[in-house]
């Protein structure tokens, strides 16, 4: 054994002048920056929840009534446009501009909550299944596999022709819409978890849980499911984007939040007749959908390498 010399003691402390570690929130900005696509996509999506949820103080306009004297007027850089409605008004009148922002409410709750619906089954459905094993994962794995041969969208449509959109609660929430979209995805959730839980389940943390005695429950409560956090939320926003864009193809085609609440769906439908030569009508919903589940699929990108730095290399 050497001793290590007094030269070599002062190089392994030597502290450069001027380099101090970062701090904390230097860390987090310097984070935030590299992925800035995803900070700005956050930041979108705020702003479009708070004005959702403010609606009734931010839009212009009654957004369910409009003046036929009105109807039709282009957005306000076309010529007879006017600062009264910036984005135009439709066939009777009512202010575009208003109705997107009161329809984004619908496509959020609908999105947001669907997702719930989905990840609350899945979710618990995935855990007995990896976990439990035997018959429990026969019968579930079955069922998600039979679910996975119908495609999302038919049996959207058939549940959705079947039982309709059902109650409407706050004027804008349709919850024969929702959970039909939250049944409709549960498998996704339960077979990502499922996986997951597989893994967990036999390395050495779960393995010294069970010799203490700690019951099954507790064990999937306090030890696995926490593990599996991270792939919830990513897949959550994924499923997010997917649930706005089917909301608006079922209030397209009718099925979705029955009028008079508007919808970006609705508003694509009722512009269909006027696609050719009142351009701004289909566009503006058509943007809306388009941006919003852009903005969500970029933040799940990021959200995705901030939880797993290692995946941008894989």
């Amino acid at each position: 054994m050497t001793d290590r010399s007094p030269e070599m003691t002062a190089a392994s402390t030597l502290v450069i002048p001027g380099r101090r570690p970062a701090a904390g929130w230097q860390r987090v900005a310097r984070r935030l920056w590299q992925l800035r696509t995803a900070t700005l996509s956050a930041v979108f999506l705020v702003g479009l929840v708070l004005m959702a949820v403010f609606a009734d103080f931010i839009a212009p306009y009654n957004p369910y009534e409009g003046e036929l004297v009105d109807r039709l007027k282009p957005p306000v850089w076309e010529q007879d446009g006017s600062w009264a409605h910036i984005l135009g008004t439709d066939q009777v009148g009512r202010d575009n501009l208003s109705r997107l922002i009161f329809g984004a409410r619908v496509s959020l709750a609908a999105g947001f909550l669907a997702t719930v619906v989905a990840a609350a089954i899945g979710v618990a459905l995935g855990l007995m299944a990896g976990y439990i094993g035997r018959l429990a994962d026969t019968v579930i794995s079955t069922l998600i596999n039979i679910q996975l041969t119908v495609p999302f969208i038919l049996l959207a449509l058939l549940f959705i022709g079947a039982v309709g959109p059902g109650l409407v609660i706050a004027g804008y929430i349709a919850v024969n819409v929702i959970i039909v979209l939250g049944v409709a995805s549960w498998p996704i959730y339960a077979r990502v978890i499922r996986a997951e839980v597989l893994k967990l389940r036999e390395l050495d943390f779960v393995t010294a849980a069970r010799c203490l005695g700690i019951s099954d429950g507790r064990i999937l409560l306090r030890h696995i499911l926490p593990n599996t956090v991270n792939s919830i939320i990513v897949l959550s926003t994924v499923q997010v984007a997917r649930f706005i864009i089917t909301e608006a193809f079922l209030s397209f085609l009718g099925l979705g939040t029955p009028p008079p609440t508007p919808t970006w769906g609705s508003m694509l439908a009722d512009a269909r007749q006027f696609m050719f030569d009142k351009w701004w009508l289909p566009t503006f919903p058509g943007l809306a959908i388009f941006i919003t589940t852009l903005a969500i699929n970029l933040f799940g990108d990021g959200l995705r390498d901030w939880l797993d730095p290692y995946s941008r290399n894989v």
